[in-house]
């Protein structure tokens, strides 16, 4: 299990994080959001020693990470960090040889990864050949090549297309349920959503907010009613309701706290509307509501 508790840094006068704690088990898939400058990718390197925390500390399974440990580790960098000018198996085999491989095994690995990415037959490309979504695969395959016990990725899903988006959670769920424990940031919200079980907001290098998704959204007073059909108007009698989207025969509306399931049920009986969806906001909503808090 990882722990980081209370981490401080500061660079000359920007306090970069300001007691910044998490903790990620074994078959977690953690996601760490925030905006631009929350701290996000300080928390990341402070985990790999990349930058010393003023104050705080990092541990693994309670005991603090050294080199030997921080091998069985792997980071995909928001910096890509592979060599453009290299074939790409060369690059993946050296570095498996780093984090301790044989090298017929890194060997064996770098094929195995670059045949489920559908790289094989790229394998001596230079990297620089390769277009920005498959240099990313590269970056991931890189990142995992050694069977890590823990992964940490800063945005890996940046620049890549929905399908290159699906095919690379599919990869993640997959290590999480092998029982990798995994951190990964991303403005794509709607991704978190779908793969990660937790999330921790940052925003000014510290934790605002931490907790299970679908807890987080139940948490929040407000709610969406969405339906389609000829009788749209039920749903705007409650007072502060608003419409919110409105398109081709359905709308969806915005209902603020004190307007309960039971409610909207009756308005719809009398209506004659027999289905609609009552739903707590998105993860998006929710972020937004804590930065802005």
């Amino acid at each position: 299990m990882l722990e980081v508790r209370g981490l401080y840094k500061a660079f000359g006068e920007v306090t970069a994080l300001d007691g910044c704690s998490l903790t990620v088990r074994r078959g977690q898939m953690l996601g760490l959001l925030g905006p631009n400058g929350a701290g996000k990718t300080t928390t990341m390197r402070a985990i790999f020693g990349l930058v010393r925390a003023d104050r705080g500390e990092v541990t693994w399974d309670d005991s603090p990470i050294d080199k030997r440990v921080r091998r069985g580790f792997g980071y995909m960098p928001e910096e890509r960090g592979l060599y453009p000018k290299l074939e790409v198996k060369w690059q993946l085999v050296y570095l498996g040889r780093l984090h301790g491989m044989e090298h017929s095994d890194a060997a064996a690995a770098a094929e195995r990864w670059l045949e489920e990415f559908d790289l094989l037959d790229r394998a001596d490309a230079r990297l620089s050949e390769l277009s920005h979504g498959n240099q990313q695969r590269v970056q991931l395959i890189a990142a995992l090549l050694h069977k890590p016990e823990l992964i940490i990725l800063d945005e890996p899903f940046s620049g890549l297309d929905p399908i290159a988006s699906e095919f690379m959670a599919s990869v993640l769920a997959r290590l999480a349920g092998e029982g990798a424990g995994i951190v990964f940031s991303s403005h794509q919200l709607d991704v978190v959503e779908d793969l990660c079980e937790q999330v921790i907001i940052m925003h000014k290098g510290r934790v605002v907010i931490k907790g299970i998704v679908t807890e987080l959204r139940a948490a929040s007073d407000d709610r969406y009613v969405e339906t389609a059909g000829e009788n749209l108007s039920w749903m705007t009698r409650l007072e502060g309701s608003a419409v919110v989207e409105r398109s081709d025969g359905h709308v969806r509306v915005h209902v603020p706290g004190g307007s309960g399931f039971a409610d909207i049920a009756a308005l719809a009986s009398e209506a004659g509307v027999t289905q609609f969806t009552y739903e707590p906001p998105p993860l998006s909503e929710v972020f937004r509501k804590a930065i802005d808090g």
